[in-house]
């Protein structure tokens, strides 16, 4: 059964720093292509990354280039979203995805599963 496990959300006033994990399981991690979406109230889900299988290649979301950075350790089966430079507009509840095919397909949304998504409060 596959399993993904988001942790790290929380409140954080606007400008700051939050990092998110994501502890795989049930799955060939190393095989998987990673990324993160997030939902806000009222809104659709939308992508923020994605990472390669091997980590090697990373797309974002024009709205958190440069603020944002999605990295991954094959060996420990996570994958983490460093995110800086908070606005309240980031605020949402953020969901780990895994394809089993390409980063190209996470960022196309055909996704093979998701977490249960932690939430992500910036106030202003």
């Amino acid at each position: 059964q596959v399993q993904l496990a988001e942790s790290g959300g929380g409140l954080v006033q606007a400008g700051g720093s939050l990092r998110l994990s994501c502890a795989a399981s049930g799955l060939t991690f190393s095989s998987s292509s990673m990324g993160w979406f997030r939902q806000a109230p009222g809104k659709e889900r939308e992508f923020v990354a994605a990472i390669s299988r091997g980590g090697g290649s990373t797309y974002y979301a024009d709205s958190v280039k440069g603020r944002f950075t999605i990295s991954r350790d094959n060996a420990k089966n996570t994958v983490s979203l460093q995110m800086n430079s908070l606005k309240p507009e980031d605020t949402a509840v953020y969901y780990c995805a895994a394809s089993q095919r390409g980063w190209r397909e996470v960022v196309a949304v055909r996704v093979d599963y998701w977490g249960q998504g932690t939430q992500v409060t910036v106030s202003s």
